[in-house]
């Protein structure tokens, strides 16, 4: 799929989540978000949607710290759809674990074949790529940093895999992006 055949789409990273602080936080890492924080991005979203005059459906990843603000917009009269191909990279055995105890010889694994290399039971680079620009479900998303770097990244470089060097730092949280 070359980047012109991407839909556009207007995705917002979900809001910091409670805990995450030190940890690798990927797609088996189901962290809670502040209850205030998913409800101020969720506002932010409709009044997006209320400027652009833009239906009101969201699809969001099934990891509560973007689904729970889909589920205010769905309390406030939205069509909420969840969609497991926009959770975050699955890290598999490293999820959820501390940077620390990560054994720096799996680091250095990862970062010599950084769009190729799984941890154990995890996805590659690569996959997360592929799951990101294939996904077409609706124009308003909410998502994490790694599956908008990875949309991003697919759009502007699509016969281009990463090196650790190029891959960019993700957006703030509760950031949007038109991609």
């Amino acid at each position: 799929m070359s980047g012109s055949e991407i839909a556009s789409i207007v995705v917002w990273r979900h809001p910091q989540p409670e805990g995450a602080k030190g940890l690798c936080v990927g797609a088996r890492c189901d962290l809670p978000v502040e209850r205030r924080r998913a409800k101020r991005l969720a506002r932010r979203i409709q009044a997006h949607a209320r400027r652009h005059r833009l239906p009101h459906a969201v699809w969001t990843s099934p990891l509560q710290r973007c689904a729970d603000v889909g589920r205010w917009l769905k309390q406030w009269g939205w069509r909420h759809h969840t969609d497991a191909a926009l959770a975050e990279i699955d890290f598999g055995a490293w999820d959820g674990r501390q940077w620390t105890e990560i054994s720096k010889h799996e680091i250095d694994a990862w970062v010599s074949d950084f769009a190729r290399y799984a941890p154990e039971g995890g996805e590659s680079l690569t996959a997360l790529l592929k799951r990101a620009s294939t996904w077409s479900g609706g124009a308003l998303v909410i998502s994490h940093g790694g599956w908008m770097l990875a949309r991003r990244w697919a759009r502007e470089h699509p016969d281009r895999p990463p090196s650790a060097d190029q891959w960019p730092q993700p957006p703030a949280y509760s950031e949007r992006w038109e991609l």
